[in-house]
């Protein structure tokens, strides 16, 4: 067990910005919900799951639809009490603990701002290990546990509650919905008991962004130092350093669609790299072959400083190192491979594992 206070959010936020592999909303804003949250209400509990008992209510949050358009769809900050308490009163059970559903941006803050208002802890962990764009691409879902019910909010005080036949009905009648309220909204989903989140979340995934983020930010170490620790500590593997030189974009059917294309520089001076998103970055082609693809994490950071950059925030000429990190166990599993593999987002590739080249 430790506190999250307002001095870890900055950490968190660059650490789960990575983690996120471009996605997972603007952390900006995510970080002022929490840090408004935990000021009003004091420092949040975060929990190993084992530390609680296995019968008791978790409810993760999180946000949902294009990154690209949170930045202006601003939440009011009560939506995410509100979509939490409606799931309660739909299953007359109060939560025991809160979950984030991804590890990235926006939605690594939520279920801190929730939780403080709520006088609850933090589990350590969530669903992906990283940042997914469907809500069926999770690990509760791996193991079998259901979305529904489901709870959805927006900033303007609409809300609902969805109940499916399966999950990827559950993405389909929720991402319809969250188009309809503008492109995005505040969702709490997957109600599970403690000892199912013990047997099919991704844990320590919070305390890792806060590493990753103490490591990304520290102001002793040179960009080489901080490169060395990524591979030793966390497997990192470079895939290429250069200059942006177009970014292709479009936002529909509640995603962030588009092309990242950057040309060499130093070693990779005669190449050029290619990294297809949907919200999270999902393919990397170097010179035309692929080089990673989900479920393995692509990250696009600044290269001078490996700050990472989410999708919305590339811009021509910006200086970027790529890196690759292996995906949590569960994604290498027949259902996980099928559920978030390449070939599910229309690639037709095999995903093959990282491996030092």
């Amino acid at each position: 067990m430790r506190t999250i206070t307002v001095a870890d959010l900055a950490d968190l936020s660059v650490g789960a910005t990575l983690l996120g592999t471009g996605g997972g909303g603007d952390p900006y804003i995510g970080s002022l919900m929490a840090e408004a949250a935990i000021g009003r209400y004091g420092p949040i509990t975060l929990l190993d799951v084992d530390e609680l008992p296995d019968q008791g209510l978790v409810i993760p949050a999180a946000m949902m639809g294009a990154p690209t358009v949170m930045v202006e769809k601003i939440p009011n900050g009560g939506e995410v009490l509100t979509a939490v308490s409606n799931l309660e009163r739909t299953l007359n059970q109060k939560a025991v603990a809160i979950m984030t559903i991804e590890a990235g941006g926006i939605n690594s803050m939520i279920p801190l701002a929730v939780a403080a208002q709520m006088g609850l802890p933090v589990i350590d962990g969530d669903s992906m290990g990283r940042a997914f764009p469907e809500l069926q691409m999770t690990s509760f879902h791996v193991h079998g546990i259901r979305a529904t019910p489901m709870a959805l909010v927006d900033e303007k005080g609409n809300h609902l509650i969805i109940e499916a036949i399966d999950n990827a009905w559950t993405e389909r009648l929720a991402r319809t919905a969250t188009v309809a309220v503008g492109g995005a909204a505040i969702i709490a989903l997957y109600p599970m008991t403690t000892k199912e989140a013990k047997r099919a979340m991704v844990r320590g995934t919070m305390s890792k962004a806060i590493e990753l983020g103490r490591l990304i930010r520290d102001g002793h170490l040179s960009v080489d130092e901080k490169a060395i620790q990524l591979a030793r500590d966390y497997g990192g593997i470079e895939l290429f350093s250069g200059k942006v030189a177009d970014v292709e974009r479009h936002s529909g059917d509640g995603f962030a669609r588009g092309t990242l294309s950057c040309t060499g520089l130093g070693p990779y001076a005669a190449s050029v790299l290619r990294v297809e998103f949907q919200n999270e970055n999902l393919m990397a082609l170097r010179d035309g072959s692929v080089v990673a693809t989900v479920p393995d994490l692509i990250c696009v950071m600044d290269r001078e400083t490996l700050m990472p950059i989410t999708t919305e925030a590339l811009t021509y000429g910006h200086r970027v190192t790529v890196y690759a990190f292996p995906c949590d166990p569960v994604w290498r599993t027949s259902k996980g491979i099928k559920t978030v593999g390449p070939r599910y987002f229309g690639y037709q590739v095999d995903h093959t594992p990282l491996h030092r080249g």
